[in-house]
């Protein structure tokens, strides 16, 4: 007997080992594949022909085996002489988990997706409206967006591990390697470059500006479009003592308590964001550390003007101890109408299942009114007009990363904080000082509030000179909205050309 069960400990054993010898060899070098088409449209005003590349790049470890297949959709420009070192913009989405649709789709792609401007309408069922992009960029620069691994097709592949992609110092570095292998394998080590990134993406976009400095192949960017930025998470992240984030999400609630017609009214957007701004800077700041070293008398006062600029009920604010947290906001503003407002935007609203509750129920009107649009409308894209045929879904958010590793990008002790990549951005702007750096801001914006994106700018030694902010009448994604996909294509336009004249 104890023969025999020697005999199966055995033979367990070297099919133990032979399976992760078969694992290991499980990738085999191959091609990398790629679909080509191309194109012509009107664009700044010229006919322009243009070629399309949907593709993928493998990433390599340290010792140079593949680990993962980054996928990317470039846009370049034909019947440009060789030598002409044509100008390239990089860009993708957030979340961690997002892939590049969001941007691609809305904005800065040959075509894009139209859902309800005013924000009123759900975008329902298919059909969808997709349209020609007049504003797309390609007479300027040639375009190339990037699915992260875990996103759109890019995946994991030989020995790659969740670990090497899924955290925030791995995910910045594995886009680094992509941008230089693109440029490299492109010729545009001599051309001008350019990052647009949109809420996490900025934050990746910082990290990568960075790490693009160093690494034995140093590469300086020209420019950031910096699209709902979210470089320091201590303003944008809506907790009960989290004073930052108390301080940065008032104006917030303020225009958006104006849009709906609960606060401001008789005032212009401008006028009354500058007036929380003020009463944020300082009496309202001064409450929150003077906190219960306050009379009754000074909680009720300030009270009062959180009513006068949030559009709440003052009792509904002394229960909270003046401090109003987003999720509560989102979900008090319109209750007795039995309706939650967005997050991305807080334009949109929709009505809930519970009233009674605390927080919203079914998620964000904002992305669940405009998500099936773009997914849609993306895929017959990819597959009719850009002939991709592939074996597997594209994910426009992931469905396999997991237990992201958030701690930053600098080695030595850490211990659990708020995330925060804005002193990478700075140091890298000291290191190049023709960095340019564009940040658009949308005023209903509630998850990257814009008062966070001049308090996180106003510190950390940026130099001022280099930053340009632009604002929007919408929410994260502002140009959900026509009158800001048009502002903010103007803007973009006159930064680069800026850049590059």
């Amino acid at each position: 007997m104890r023969r025999i069960i020697s005999m199966v400990l055995v033979m367990t054993l070297f099919s133990t080992i032979s399976f992760a010898q078969e694992e290991e060899k499980a990738w085999e070098p191959r091609e990398p594949k790629e679909f080509k088409t191309s194109h012509q449209g009107t664009f700044g005003g010229r006919l322009l022909t243009y070629d399309a590349i949907v593709g993928e790049t493998f990433i390599k470890d340290s010792e140079g085996e593949v680990i993962g297949s980054m996928w990317s959709t470039s846009y370049l420009k034909t019947g440009i002489p060789n030598d002409e070192p044509r100008p390239v913009m990089f860009i993708f989405n957030g979340g961690p988990g997002s892939a590049s649709v969001w941007l691609h789709m809305g904005f800065f792609g040959p075509k894009v997706v139209k859902v309800d401007s005013d924000a009123d309408e759900d975008d329902g069922a298919a059909p969808y409206e997709l349209v020609d992009n007049s504003d797309f960029l390609i007479d300027l620069v040639d375009l190339v967006f990037v699915d992260p691994i875990g996103t759109g097709f890019s995946q994991l592949e030989g020995k790659g591990e969740g670990e090497d992609f899924w955290g925030l110092k791995a995910d910045a570095n594995s886009i680094a390697q992509f941008m230089r292998t693109w440029v490299t394998k492109h010729n545009r080590w001599q051309a001008p470059k350019f990052i647009a990134g949109e809420s996490f993406g900025t934050t990746r976009a910082a990290l990568i500006t960075e790490i693009l400095q160093g690494g034995g192949q140093t590469m300086a960017l020209n420019g950031l479009v910096l699209i709902s930025q979210a470089l320091d998470y201590a303003g944008s992240t809506s907790t009960k003592d989290n004073l930052t984030s108390l301080f940065t999400y008032l104006p917030s609630q303020a225009v958006t308590a104006w849009y709906h017609g609960k606060a401001g009214q008789g005032k212009t957007i401008e006028e009354f964001a500058q007036e929380a701004r003020e009463f944020a800077y300082g009496e309202y700041l001064e409450s929150l550390f003077l906190a219960q070293k306050q009379t009754l008398e000074q909680k009720d006062a300030i009270a009062e003007k959180l009513a006068y600029f949030t559009g709440l009920d003052k009792d509904y604010i002394l229960l909270s101890d003046n401090q109003i947290l987003m999720g509560r906001f989102k979900k008090e503003l319109l209750r007795d109408e039995r309706k939650v407002i967005g997050t991305l935007d807080g334009r949109f609203l929709n009505e809930e299942t519970e009233a009674v509750a605390e927080n919203p129920v079914l998620g964000d009107p904002s992305s669940y009114m405009t998500s099936a649009a773009y997914t849609a409308t993306f895929n017959d894209y990819l597959m009719n007009e850009l002939e991709v045929e592939m074996d597997r879904p594209y994910f426009t958010s992931s469905q396999s990363m997991s237990g992201w590793d958030w701690k930053p990008s600098s080695g030595g002790y850490w211990e659990p904080s708020y995330v925060s990549t804005a002193r990478n951005l700075s140091e890298a702007m000291r290191r190049n000082t023709q960095l340019q750096v564009m940040v658009a801001n949308g005023y209903y914006d509630l998850i990257t509030p814009f008062f966070d994106s001049e308090f996180t700018f106003s510190r950390h030694e940026f130099p001022q000179d280099r930053i340009h902010m632009t604002y929007y009448e919408a929410g994260h994604m502002m140009y959900n909205r026509q009158e800001d996909f048009d502002a903010l294509a103007e803007d973009i336009r006159e930064f680069i050309t800026g850049i590059l004249n």
